[in-house]
């Protein structure tokens, strides 16, 4: 198998906790994830492994690594934007034949060389990603780790979300929290990372939070609300399948295509330990997710938490949107960006009243939606 003999670079996370000897002062306890800024992508393990020609984008793009859930806000933003996101990363992979070459869906920078138009937007992007390892620093310490095998990034999911809800159950509050769900009614695999975690403090519920920054200190659209609220409204769905029902264990195994008794490399063994529990295959950890599972508290429906900020003056509060889930609502959504995924229809543009997205799109020079000058360049 591609890629599986080789080495990667994680970080292993510790998590903030009170020390012994003062109530203010902050010691650090282990937790994992990521180096990329999108914890969503699997890596190269699973981009380089061989694959059968797929016959919808779920099953070319996301096969062995779920949905995530920011395709399904993406899908909802523009559906022609999501499609020529995936065929660029496509055709990006096939021409960098390289195990180490790691594909990204919407990766912000260095992306738009052939249109020249979003640097504004670039740096925003940025900015954001920076603003989010900021606060995700203020919980979290990385601590470097080579992971060395799929069943290795999987575990290091796994491992990160166990501590994350020891956190929450200990602390009131966690950030970064991957979250690997099977949405049962959809009969998909969902995968994501969710901001912030916070626990009531009268009925010990979760407040799931996401953090937007925004360039300008202007209150977000209500369009661009729309689309938070549907990516926040995804985790407390993903949240609730976890609480409410088994994990499906073997549809785990086989749709990540996952070896159960695969042995995890040594920095996760001594990361397990650390973090409380000792395990030393995939599915040992995968037992203590369920178990962590069991021990989630149920998220609040009636309070939803939109949180943007100013790239300016990050103790500036642009908007704080809070709202109730609506399940209905956030069914039809996934309903039509599953359409898109399955492709059961074609990609659609964005409503005439909301083109101004289109000023921040990296394919507006090939998007036929887009009015492009037509002058006549003959003399």
């Amino acid at each position: 198998m591609a890629g599986s003999s080789s080495k990667t670079p994680r970080f292993l996370l510790k998590r903030k906790t009170k020390s012994i000897d003062s109530d203010s002062a902050k010691a650090k306890r282990s937790l994992f994830t990521t180096p990329e800024p999108d914890i969503e992508d699997y890596g190269h393990f699973f981009a380089s492994k061989n694959k059968k020609v797929a016959d919808t984008f779920l099953e070319k793009y996301r096969s062995k690594r779920g949905l995530f859930v920011t395709d399904v806000s993406k899908t909802e933003w523009c559906q022609k934007q999501m499609e020529f996101s995936l065929f660029f990363d496509d055709e990006e992979c096939n021409n960098n034949n390289n195990d180490d070459k790691e594909c990204f869906s919407f990766v912000y920078e260095g992306r738009a060389s052939g249109t020249g138009k979003n640097n504004t937007h670039d740096q925003a992007m940025k900015a954001g990603i920076d603003r989010h390892v900021e606060l995700r620093d203020e919980v979290l310490k990385p601590v470097r780790v080579e992971v060395k095998s799929r069943e290795d990034c999987m575990a290091l999911k796994l491992v990160n979300f166990i501590n994350g809800v020891n956190q929450l159950l200990f602390e009131g509050l966690t950030r970064e929290l991957p979250i690997v769900s099977f949405a049962f009614e959809q009969g998909i695999w969902m995968v994501g990372s969710i901001d912030e975690v916070r626990m009531h403090s009268t009925d010990h519920k979760s407040i799931l939070v996401e953090t937007k920054t925004r360039i300008s200190d202007t209150v977000p659209s209500e369009s661009q609300k729309r689309n938070g609220r549907i990516q926040l409204m995804c985790y407390k769905y993903l949240w609730d399948n976890l609480v409410s029902n088994p994990f499906p264990l073997r549809e785990f195994y086989d749709y990540f295509d996952l070896e159960p008794q695969r042995a995890l490399c040594e920095d996760l063994k001594k990361a397990c330990c650390c973090s409380g529990f000792n395990a030393v295959t995939l599915n040992e950890v995968v037992v203590c997710y369920q178990t962590a599972c069991k021990m989630m508290p149920r998220a609040h429906d009636d309070e939803l938490v939109l949180r943007y900020e100013s790239q300016r003056d990050k103790s500036l509060v642009l908007d704080e949107d809070k709202f109730a889930y609506n399940y209905g609502w956030l069914k039809s959504e996934i309903s039509k960006c599953l359409q898109f995924w399955l492709q059961q229809r074609e990609a659609s543009f964005v409503a005439v009243e909301d083109q101004w997205k289109c000023a921040y799109c990296y394919f507006t020079s090939v998007c036929p939606a887009y009015p492009h000058d037509t002058t006549d360049d003959d003399e």
